[in-house]
C-alpha cells in the first residue's frame, strides 16, 4: 500500500507488537501473508483526539491549568500539539514512555495565542482536531488559515460547513473555503442555540465554545458526543467547577 501523505501508523505498530514483520519504505507499507502472531501485553494510551478538546480549553479559558495523563503522542497523530505550540500555547510534555505507542502526560495553561497557517503534511496528523483548532483560532490574535483539508467535507458531517455555521452563530468571524477555512481571531463569542449535526467532534467543540462564550449556550443533539466520549460533559463540568 502506498499513501499520498504520511498518515497514522497505529496499525503498523500494533502488528509489529504481535510479531508481524511489516516493511515500511517511505510512504509504502507491505506485509507478507501467513505470518504467525504471538500474544503480548499492550498499554492503550489515552486518545489525543479526545484530549485535544481539553488542551484547547486549557489554552483559551482564563486562569486554567490542566494536566492530562497517559496520552498517546504518536508523531503521526499528534499534530495538534505542534500546532498549538506554533500558536504560542504553554504546553509541557512530561513522563514520556515508549511502549507500542509513545505515551506522556501533557500540561497546558492559559496562553496568548497567535494566528498561523495550517496545511500540507500537517493535515493528516490533525484532521480530526480541526474543529477544536478552529475554536482556538477564534481566540488568537491575527488570522488563521486552514487549507489542504478537503477530507473534512466527507467526515461524519461536512466539517468545514458545520464548524463555520455553528461558530458563526456564536459570533466568530470565520468563513469557509473549498479546502478549509479562514478565521479572524479575538472574537467575542456570545451564547446561542447551536447544533452538533449528530457529529461528536462538533458537539464537543461547541461544549468548549460554551465555556468561553458570554451567556448561555444550548447545544442541540449533544448526545452525539457519546460516540467517542460518553463522559465528556460530566468531565467538562467537573473541571469548570460546575459554573457553566
Amino acid at each position: 500500500m502506498t499513501e499520498p501523505e504520511k498518515s497514522r501508523d497505529h496499525t503498523e505498530r500494533m502488528l509489529q507488537a504481535f510479531g508481524c514483520h511489516v516493511d515500511v519504505d517511505g510512504l509504502t507499507v507491505s506485509v507478507q501473508g501467513q505470518q504467525k502472531l504471538q500474544g503480548t501485553h499492550i498499554v492503550v494510551p489515552g486518545d489525543i483526539s479526545s484530549a485535544a478538546f481539553f488542551l484547547v480549553a486549557g489554552c483559551v479559558i482564563p486562569n486554567s491549568k490542566i494536566t492530562i495523563k497517559g496520552v498517546g503522542i504518536n508523531p503521526t497523530r499528534a499534530g495538534i500539539i505542534e500546532v498549538l505550540q506554533q500558536m504560542g500555547a504553554k504546553i509541557e510534555i512530561t513522563d514520556c514512555k515508549e511502549d507500542v505507542e509513545p505515551i506522556a502526560d501533557i500540561t497546558v495553561q492559559t496562553s496568548k495565542l497567535q494566528g498561523i497557517e495550517i496545511g500540507g503534511e500537517l493535515i493528516p496528523r490533525l484532521i480530526d482536531e480541526i474543529p477544536i483548532i478552529a475554536l482556538a483560532a477564534t481566540m488568537a490574535e491575527g488570522k488563521t488559515i486552514i487549507k489542504d483539508a478537503q477530507e473534512l467535507r466527507v467526515k461524519e458531517t461536512d466539517r468545514i460547513a458545520t464548524v463555520v455555521a455553528e461558530l458563526s452563530k456564536l459570533g466568530a468571524n470565520i468563513e469557509a473555503t473549498e479546502d478549509g477555512m479562514i478565521i479572524e481571531g479575538m472574537s467575542s463569542l456570545t451564547g446561542n442555540t447551536v447544533q452538533s449535526h449528530g457529529d461528536h467532534r462538533i458537539g464537543m467543540m461547541l461544549g468548549i465554545a460554551g465555556c468561553i462564550a458570554e451567556g448561555k449556550t444550548n447545544i442541540e443533539d449533544a448526545a452525539s458526543v457519546a460516540v467517542s466520549y460518553p463522559d465528556f460533559f460530566q468531565q467538562l463540568q467537573n473541571l469548570s467547577g460546575g459554573t457553566k
